[in-house]
């Protein structure tokens, strides 16, 4: 595979404070702080202190994700600093590593995506560099892209470091697995020889959203209903009954069925989240062999029901893990020696 040299970005100054309350956290460890890892997605900015040790010392959280903040670098830098200023002050010399949207064309630099199959160990040389004020540099995690003929192609950008994390705990899955990433946009990854291999992404989060709240079927849904097991259980079983081929038409029947008495107006929202959540396996699931891992990673919430629509194809998780987005950027600056200036 030919590898492409850093990309660097220009200096930047900083302007006024972005928009957004941080939330701190205690801090949970003790160690010698050498690594600053952002975690920065469409709508919010996580940053963890970590030590010498790849564990967390302190965690905050901010509004200020990539596509809230418009200006220019420097207002991204603005929201480091608002967030983060005061580590940058303690420990001039350490490591800032970051991934997610970040990185994206509307990022603070964008670090492009780089195809698989691609090798975990490396993924950050293909890492871009962007230099901020005060001698503040910033290293962004590339990507994931993958394409199979001219009508398939998919991105991911921030979930390749998820997995990076996981492997780094759980290195006995780095030969086989089959990594899925519940949210707006799911991921299906597969793991082979501790690389991606190939991956797939299933708009499931969106289109549930999409659909309750601008289509005729979100007209009956109640707003606050408490989770519905058994009409998110249906919902799946449908979409697994059908082999996933009437998504469609099973879609319009959430309200006819609501209409005819046939389900209850409480149960709407999780039948429709089953429906969706069950097509989605159904053809998740094709690609997977009959004895490949399966690993949850990311919310709690959205990893349970996931594993709870799971058991209606006899298909249990190995295991369930949160977010890894810290563990992996600590593993990828570990792997570049990025640390050693900081410690």
């Amino acid at each position: 595979m030919h590898l492409i040299g850093v990309t660097r970005c220009g200096a930047t100054k900083t302007a006024a404070s972005p928009s957004g309350e941080a939330i701190a956290t205690a801090p949970v460890k003790t160690g010698s702080p050498c690594l600053i890892a952002l975690d920065w997605g469409s709508s919010s900015l996580r940053a963890f202190l970590m030590d010498d040790a790849g564990q967390t010392l302190a965690e905050r959280t901010s509004a200020d994700g990539a596509s809230q903040l418009a200006g220019g670098p420097a207002v991204f830098e603005q929201a480091l600093r608002q967030l983060a200023g005061d580590w940058l002050a303690a420990y001039p010399a350490i490591a800032v590593v970051a991934s997610g949207m970040v990185g994206s064309q509307h990022g603070w630099c964008e670090a492009k995506y780089v195809p698989c199959p691609l090798s975990f160990q490396d993924l950050h040389r293909y890492s871009a560099q962007v230099q901020g004020s005060l001698g503040l540099l910033v290293r962004i995690i590339p990507g994931v892209c993958w394409t199979s003929g001219h009508h398939e192609a998919d991105v991911m950008r921030g979930e390749e470091v998820q997995i990076s994390g996981l492997l780094s705990d759980h290195p006995s899955l780095a030969a086989c697995c089959r990594v899925i990433l519940p949210g707006t946009h799911s991921k299906w990854v597969a793991v082979r020889k501790a690389r991606i291999d190939s991956f797939a992404t299933y708009m499931t989060g969106e289109l549930f959203a999409v659909l309750r709240q601008h289509s005729v079927l979100g007209r009956l849904m109640p707003s606050d209903a408490p989770f519905d097991g058994s009409g998110f259980d249906e919902g799946v079983r449908c979409s697994r009954d059908d082999d996933g081929r009437a998504l469609s038409q099973r879609l319009f029947s959430v309200r006819a069925r609501a209409l005819l008495g046939h389900l209850s107006i409480a149960a709407l929202p999780d039948y429709l989240s089953g429906l969706l959540v069950g097509h989605e396996l159904v053809n998740g699931l094709r690609e997977c062999d009959a004895d490949e891992p399966l690993v949850l990673v990311g919310e709690p919430a959205l990893c349970e029901r996931y594993a709870r629509a799971l058991t209606a194809f006899d298909r249990a998780p190995a295991l369930v893990a949160g977010n890894t987005a810290a563990r992996g950027l600590w593993h990828q600056a570990r792997q570049a020696k990025w640390l050693h200036a900081s410690t």
